[in-house]
């Protein structure tokens, strides 16, 4: 598996008619809504006693499990592709499933959430970039000024400038944390013919990034304590098995994979500054579940994110035709 970043910007045919486009969209905003959901499971979670790692840990886990057997089932024996594919799988589960988690936690320890998320969802910038470097070829300008918009709205939204906490420690876990969410981009949007359906890789990819979580937990390295008591949640008071499934089969099974089906369709580049709406679905998620009110300076920033993604989108067809 080579990881070009040119050759999988253009996964999605020149020729993709509007309907297939409207779907890929969808599919991309579905994925995005569903991490949206796993701040507020995780919070209720953490408020029950539940550590980070220990909640992490459990996410990946149920959600490994989940998609196991239909995954071994669409395999069909061909057990080969996992061996054929092995870097693949490893670079989604290490670095898209494990990493970019591990790298975020260790992130917020030295800086506030508002800085450690935006450092993480530099990724769409980095893959810019990262194009730029590889083919030579300069971002149109409707790509940079997508760029710039939707970074402008995603500092809205996270408050940035309400709650800044700056520590060069800090800095270099969150850059760590968008460099894994760029490849987790990179290897979901890779499509070779003889590939691994997107059921597959995320099923693997979890159950790959399972294991150095399990390792850090059984050594001690990361604390893993967990609780049963009941958790309040949308006004009632409900079972912990509630934000437990929430973030397991929603936010992380279902996220996971409609995720690499959108990045097929849509490409990286494309793909990544969608999944820019994750922040703001969770502020609304946050507002349904836990009563927080967003600010109107979030949905402002709100607003700024979707038209970044325009921008990037139309800046992305027009690339496409020229080709």
């Amino acid at each position: 598996m080579s990881v070009d970043i040119e050759t999988s910007h253009a996964v999605a045919p020149a020729t993709a008619p509007t309907g297939s486009t409207s779907r890929a969209l969808i599919i991309a905003l579905a994925s995005a809504a569903a991490f949206g959901t796993s701040g507020p499971f995780a919070k209720e979670l953490f408020s029950a006693g539940w550590s980070p790692a220990a909640a992490v840990t459990m996410r990946i886990g149920i959600a490994a499990a989940i998609l196991a057997i239909p995954a071994a089932r669409e395999l069909r024996g061909r057990w080969y592709l996992l061996r054929t594919h092995l870097r693949a799988v490893l670079l989604y589960g290490l670095f898209g499933v494990a990493g970019g988690q591990l790298f975020y936690f260790l992130a917020v320890q030295h800086l506030s959430v508002g800085v450690a998320l935006l450092l993480e969802y530099l990724s769409p910038t980095l893959l810019v970039l990262l194009a730029w470097a590889r083919t030579r070829r300069a971002p149109s300008r409707l790509t940079l000024l997508g760029a710039v918009v939707a970074l402008a709205g995603l500092m809205l939204v996270l408050d940035v400038f309400g709650s800044v906490s700056v520590d060069a420690i800090g800095v270099v876990f969150g850059l760590g944390a968008a460099v894994c969410s760029a490849t987790y981009f990179v290897v979901a949007a890779e499509t070779p013919e003889d590939g691994l359906s997107p059921l597959v890789l995320s099923g693997a990819g979890l159950a790959v990034g399972l294991v150095p979580l399990l390792l850090l937990g059984v050594t001690g390295a990361l604390p893993m304590h967990a609780s049963t008591r009941s958790v309040p949640l949308a006004g009632w008071h409900v079972s912990v098995l509630v934000p437990v499934l929430g973030i397991s089969v929603l936010a992380a099974a279902f996220a996971y994979v409609s995720g690499v089906v959108a990045a097929r369709m849509l490409g990286t580049r494309v793909a990544s500054f969608v999944a820019l709406a994750e922040v703001l679905f969770a502020v609304l998620f946050a507002w349904f579940f836990l009563g927080e009110l967003p600010l109107p300076v979030q949905l402002v920033g709100g607003g700024l994110i979707v038209l970044g993604v325009v921008l990037v989108r139309a800046a992305d067809r027009g690339d496409t035709l020229a080709d």
